[in-house]
């Protein structure tokens, strides 16, 4: 959250066709919160297919034009999997606020998928308050992040 005089952190946000109701609910608690919010699509519950939104998110995160970011579908599994071809963005499905803080102390997770159906509103509230809340701890989990990166992106 920004504090006054400070620029609000963005955070861009996409979903596919399973996560835009939950998708929409999240990007008006992330403005209630003081983010500049990024909504990178889908803008409808059309079908449509969710690594476009993968990767849109993921490049804003890959090239430092955004710290985190957050995604949305039906499991979340399918945006990790986009995702995380990204060098240096480390996506991680959380279903409850205790998974998305590990993510983040222990794997320094920058990228949360949200499983949409298969938790509700309150429980993805409570996700992506604890995955904006929590540092990474680094110390002995920092060779672990490290050893994430391909060999080749060194």
């Amino acid at each position: 959250m920004a504090a006054e005089g400070l620029v609000a952190e963005r955070i861009p946000i996409a979903s596919d066709h399973a996560g835009f109701e939950m998708k929409e609910k999240l990007k008006a608690r992330l403005v209630a919160l003081g983010y500049d919010v990024q909504d990178l699509g889908t803008n409808s519950a059309a079908s449509t297919d969710y690594p476009d939104y993968a990767h849109a998110v993921s490049r804003e995160v890959e090239s430092g034009r955004a710290a985190r970011g957050v995604l949305l579908c039906g499991t979340g599994l399918g945006m990790t999997y986009a995702a995380n071809r990204h060098a240096h963005v480390r996506a991680a499905v959380a279903w409850a606020p205790e998974i998305a803080e590990l993510a983040r102390k222990h794997n320094d997770a920058n990228v949360l998928a949200v499983p949409a159906r298969f938790v509700s509103e309150q429980d993805a509230a409570a996700i992506l308050d604890r995955f904006l809340n929590t540092a990474f701890e680094g110390g002995r989990h920092q060779p672990r992040v490290d050893k994430i990166e391909l060999e080749g992106e060194k």
